[in-house]
């Protein structure tokens, strides 16, 4: 079995390389500029003119920090005419122009000469004070002044993002109008013919065919799927990231926390619901499935049947409102606490009382907790009754009409140890299998449950995550309910050899 196991976990290498690159590629097109998602976190909000020379080197050195400055992956299979140094351009829908550019023209020289040239002549805008012209021409209407400059603004800016013609035609089109009919744009008119001109050697010195010319770009390990990866594990991309394999995710959007430690503040809440759930479910389904194959088509399997398979019908979100009103209600019986997982009125009385949820061999905590935890895991539990009494039901079953079952009985064992001790092994197989279950589930939670009762566990957290599009943390409950599933069908592989001594791994 040792051999087995350690094949299998060699196997967990090209899968664990599959997932990180899928989550990797999510995370690269997910909407949004990742820095400018992290710096409004942080309240450094407004746009580009706005900010400080300070704040964009804040931008800079956070770019720089997420390994964002570096190619994407270790190589790239583009055409000649393609650049090498794209990735270097930080505005997303920018890059994106220019590559649609690069390969509408075939020319990255003349492409990255007219993105240079609407930059500067963005940069050109500045010099038309309309405060200071109105001082000189009292008959200037500032009000429409300012609306043509802003107007103006408004088409460069356009321009930057735009590649098909008809549009950059029509953008152009209407500076034309703005500049040629208003003096107070003279001092940018020969900026913009330079720009109108170097426009026009675009089209006129493209080479479409170098598209049509395949080329692989090398880069190496300075990339950015490796700083996501490893982080500065090799000491060659001078940042902080310790990278996904030591377990760093990066920074949350919401709040520019670190994603490990909220995952670890929550998952103990998660995985101890997930647990005693499992636990729960077990202890009463297997007796339940026990039961009925034994008397099979009896009153009391129909009887059960049919009470099981109501439970099972009924949504969570339903039961979980129902115990809600019924149980947690000062109106009707208030058995039980609405929400949450503590009193913090009690918790701050006990300072010995730890916040994490690891923290389980205290008692008095325990005794304190209980009562939170009646109702959301009856919620998380009655609906496997049906599910895995059923399937405890049918492999019972089948066993117990082998031949094998009929000898042990022919030998004269009483009913009990047939079924207890012959029959039971090998009919729990099937609940091994759904047993693999738990270990992603330990991670995921139940979002609609948690989110019910105010449990700030995963659930919660992943259910927040998806409603501020904070995609790192999406990306990090990915990363790990895929890798726990390769683990859970792991266990449940071996799980199968202890069960059925007839299942051997060599």
């Amino acid at each position: 079995m040792l051999k087995y196991t350690v094949r299998r976990l060699l196997t967990f290498i090209p899968m664990l390389i599959a997932i990180s690159l899928i989550a990797f590629i999510i995370s690269i097109n997910a909407p949004g500029d990742p820095v400018e998602r992290l710096t409004k976190a942080a309240g450094n909000e407004g746009g580009a003119d706005q900010q400080s020379g300070a704040a964009k080197k804040d931008k800079e050195d956070k770019r720089k920090q997420l390994g964002l400055d570096l190619p994407i992956f270790y190589f790239s299979i583009g055409d000649i005419a393609s650049s090498d140094t794209l990735y270097k351009i930080q505005d997303r829908d920018q890059k994106e122009n220019l590559e649609a550019l690069t390969h509408q023209y075939g020319n990255w020289k003349a492409v990255t000469n007219y993105h240079h040239a609407l930059l500067n002549f963005q940069k050109s805008l500045t010099k038309i004070n309309i405060d200071e012209i109105s001082k000189q021409d009292s008959t200037l209407n500032k009000v429409k002044s300012y609306d043509l400059l802003i107007n103006l603004k408004n088409n460069i800016t356009g321009l930057l993002t735009l590649n098909k013609v008809r549009l950059v035609d029509s953008r152009f089109e209407n500076i034309d109008k703005i500049i040629n009919n208003n003096y107070i744009f003279n001092p940018i008119i020969k900026d913009y013919e330079k720009l109108k001109e170097i426009r026009k050697q675009l089209e006129i010195t493209q080479t479409r065919w170098k598209t049509y010319i395949p080329t692989i770009k090398w880069y190496g390990i300075n990339s950015q799927y490796h700083c996501w990866l490893f982080g500065d594990m090799f000491h060659h991309l001078n940042n902080e990231r310790k990278g996904v394999i030591r377990g760093d995710f990066g920074l949350s959007y919401a709040d520019s926390q670190p994603i490990k430690e909220k995952i670890w503040e929550k998952v103990g809440i998660s995985f101890t619901l997930s647990i005693l759930s499992i636990i729960l479910a077990y202890i009463i389904s297997i007796p339940i499935g026990i039961y009925s194959a034994y008397r099979k088509d009896s009153l009391a399997d129909k009887g059960m049947s049919l009470v099981l398979f109501t439970l099972y019908s009924l949504p969570s979100f339903f039961v979980g409102t129902v115990l809600l009103l019924l149980f947690a209600n000062p109106d009707f019986l208030v058995w039980f606490p609405e929400s949450g997982i503590k009193d913090p009125t009690i918790w701050s009385n006990h300072p010995e009382w730890s916040d994490s949820f690891w923290d389980i061999f205290n008692w008095e905590k325990i005794k304190h907790q209980a009562p939170y935890l009646v109702l959301p895991l009856f919620t998380y539990t009655y609906s496997s009754f049906a599910f895995l009494s059923r399937i405890m039901r049918v492999g019972m079953i089948e066993i117990v009409s082998q031949d094998y079952i009929r000898t042990a009985r022919a030998k004269g064992l009483s009913e009990k140890k047939v079924i207890l001790k012959h029959a039971l092994r090998n009919s729990l197989l099937p609940i091994v299998t759904v047993f693999a279950a738990i270990f992603p589930m330990s991670v995921g939670g139940s979002i609609i449950i948690e989110v019910i009762f105010s449990i700030p566990g995963m659930g919660t957290e992943m259910f927040n995550a998806i409603l501020n599009y904070d995609y790192p943390m999406i990306i990090a409950f990915f990363t790990l309910i895929g890798f726990l599933t390769m683990v859970g069908y792991l266990v449940a592989d071996l799980l199968y050899a202890v069960v059925d001594p007839r299942i051997s791994y060599k």
